[in-house]
């Protein structure tokens, strides 16, 4: 009841928007960005009053991506479950039940919902084009990083998996493209 209440507040202010609903000539439409990021205060609006209008808020479950054979197959190798990072953070991926290849990426302050995309270098990698964000997973170690922002969201994220390779790597290291004997030159 107090949710209701105080959803009933927050919109009847002026200027004060759903975080997900814009208005357009045509009438409400659902906004693009598919990241739920804290909203900026509005002067004389209370957090948790826009918190609560976010809680109630749907997320627009419609994903308008059509993945490839080639993304699906990338798309297996995802590595999915509570996946521990560095400074004590964590980072949760779920897959879609709705759309096959389609993951569900949550922080403690955001969500992203992110598709396979197929990368040069042979890192597997998820992007989430309308909030820009991107899920990097390497043999060793994962991270998620803010396109935007230019930073990373979450780094040194290890599942059991990457945990196994980074202690391989440890013991055997793989040599460096600087490392590596010089070929003689043929005479």
């Amino acid at each position: 009841m107090k949710y209701v209440l105080a959803f009933a507040i927050v919109m009847s202010l002026p200027g004060v928007a759903s975080p997900q609903v814009s208005q357009s000539a045509s009438g409400p439409t659902k906004a693009t960005s598919s990241a739920t990021v804290a909203p900026k205060l509005t002067p004389g609006v209370r957090r948790s009053a826009l918190k609560a209008v976010e809680e109630v808020t749907p997320v627009d479950d419609d994903i308008q991506v059509n993945l490839t054979p080639e993304e699906l197959e990338i798309a297996k190798l995802v590595h999915i479950g509570v996946i521990p990072c560095e400074l004590g953070s964590s980072v949760s991926i779920t897959p879609n039940e709705k759309k096959p290849g389609i993951f569900w990426v949550r922080t403690k302050t955001a969500t992203f919902r992110m598709h396979p995309v197929i990368s040069r270098t042979g890192a597997l990698r998820l992007e989430d084009p309308r909030a820009g964000a991107m899920w990097l997973q390497l043999g060793n170690k994962s991270m998620l990083m803010s396109q935007k922002l230019g930073q990373r969201l979450a780094d040194e994220c290890v599942s059991p998996n990457q945990a196994v390779v980074a202690e391989m790597l440890k013991k055997n290291p793989v040599p460096g493209i600087l490392d590596a004997p010089q070929a003689s030159p043929v005479k």
